[in-house]
């Protein structure tokens, strides 16, 4: 009899364990929890929810709890195709994090009544789209490539008011832009051509800059041998100059021993010498 009264209060703990997992939920601090009644709505068709957070004890019969993450959320969306308004298509391969506004965290329950994940795939995938179909047709493919950040630019703007104005808070949003194959090829035809004008642009100058260098060295050789020109012809004027009658016969009497030159011519013959006069006084 004993036994069974141990059994029998044993399954009814086991009963009640069981009731309160059915009946309890915990809401930690990185989700937020939406208690709503499943059989209630208000005037306007939608669901009387409340948020809630912590352990939450409810009837699982008539009531339900929701959660939705509040950290951030990112989504690395497959690449969408839009053209600009010149018929050129372009690939655009988005990146978005995201976050769920807490405050708002019930209107998007109410409005969607789906996970995140389903949200991600459906509305915000639109959004995306949406938003660069209506920017790109507003550029040719030209304009788009030269004014990329500025394309990006006006994409993300929208899609931030799109997103903030249903609960998400855009916190990054990042695309990879390809233009067309025949595009490319002529953007990297002319980037070529660019090198290639540059390249010879550089060999002028650089054969420009030789020959200024050749110029300036002739340049340099010419002067250099005037310079030794002109100090040449001027040490054989000073030279000449100084080589006057007087001083060379000053320079031959400060050299004349005193003795006559003896010259023989023959015997008994002799040779006389003329000497300068000396004045008398």
């Amino acid at each position: 009899m004993k036994n069974k009264k141990i059994l029998i209060w044993s399954a009814v703990a086991v009963a009640l364990f069981i009731l309160l997992l059915c009946c309890t939920k915990m809401v930690d601090n990185s989700e937020i929890g939406i208690k709503f009644r499943k059989f209630s709505l208000t005037e306007q068709g939608e669901l009387k929810a409340t948020q809630v957070s912590g352990i939450i004890f409810y009837n699982p019969i008539t009531t339900d709890v929701f959660t939705y993450p509040v950290y951030i959320q990112r989504v690395d969306y497959s690449p969408f195709t839009v053209t600009t308004k010149d018929a050129a298509e372009f690939l655009m391969d988005p990146l978005l994090a995201y976050q769920l506004d807490r405050s708002k965290a019930t209107y998007v329950f109410n409005k969607y009544r789906r996970p995140l994940r389903d949200i991600e795939a459906g509305y915000m995938r639109t959004c995306i789209y949406d938003a660069y179909r209506i920017c790109a047709n507003n550029y040719t493919s030209d304009e788009l490539m030269a004014n990329r950040a500025k394309f990006e630019a006006e994409v993300r703007a929208m899609l931030e008011k799109s997103l903030e104005d249903e609960g998400f808070k855009v916190n990054e949003f990042t695309s990879q832009i390809t233009p067309p194959a025949s595009l490319s090829a002529a953007i990297e035809a002319k980037n070529q051509a660019i090198q290639e004008a540059l390249k010879a642009e550089n060999l002028v100058k650089q054969a420009e800059a030789n020959a200024q260098i050749a110029i300036a060295k002739a340049k340099g050789e010419a002067e250099a041998t005037r310079v030794r020109a002109d100090a040449e012809a001027y040490y054989n004027r000073t030279i000449a100059a100084s080589l006057s009658p007087f001083i060379i016969q000053e320079d031959w009497i400060e050299k004349w021993d005193g003795k006559l030159p003896e010259v023989s011519a023959g015997q008994g013959a002799g040779m006389m010498i003329n000497l300068p006069a000396l004045n008398k006084q």
